[in-house]
């Protein structure tokens, strides 16, 4: 097991770029951040529910690491926790490389269970015109990897605050590497 620490917290109640911080939010088990218009059990993320609006919503909560904060500054962008619409942030932990399924313990209660990697879209070159291409790319196969952080899913419910730990419980082999959701 290895850790890290919530940094910030960040939610909206109405559909927006930017998430303002919160001294706690409180996860809902199955549902996502309380009062979050991205809480639910079916999708609610606006182009997911043009697609299908009765799918799962995989996407209940949004976290990002504060080091892409720092690797953006290096090349000139001001990126501040809430800003690319995340719930949690992180410090400590290499949330890309995560497997899927990997559960984060935070604070005293609240269980997340990692499901993918966020999809940059085009909302975020019109925050920082042209941070989307600092955000996605391609590797030196042709792959195309994303940094913009993971979503995950509540397992269990309770409060996050700025300061909890935050546990990483890998689960069982073979890994199975992070996807787009």
């Amino acid at each position: 097991m290895t850790g890290g620490t919530v940094t910030a917290v960040s939610s909206n109640g109405e559909y927006s770029f930017t998430k303002p911080n919160r001294p706690v939010i409180t996860l809902l088990a199955g549902l996502g951040v309380a009062g979050d218009v991205h809480a639910g059990v079916t999708v609610k993320h606006r182009s997911r529910m043009a697609q299908d609006p009765t799918r799962p919503n995989l996407r209940q909560v949004h976290l990002i690491h504060e080091e892409l904060f720092q690797e953006l500054a290096a090349k000139g962008f001001t990126v501040r926790p809430g800003d690319l619409g995340e719930n949690i942030t992180t410090r400590g932990i290499d949330l890309l490389g995560l497997p899927t399924g990997t559960l984060l313990r935070m604070g005293a209660e609240a269980v997340l269970e990692v499901t993918g990697l966020r999809n940059p879209c085009r909302q975020i070159d019109a925050f920082r015109d042209g941070l989307l291409k600092e955000v996605v790319g391609r590797d030196g196969t042709g792959a195309v990897v994303r940094k913009a952080g993971i979503m995950a899913v509540v397992a269990v419910g309770g409060p996050v605050r700025p300061g909890d730990t935050v546990t990483v419980e890998l689960p069982d082999r073979p890994h199975r590497p992070l996807e787009r959701v």
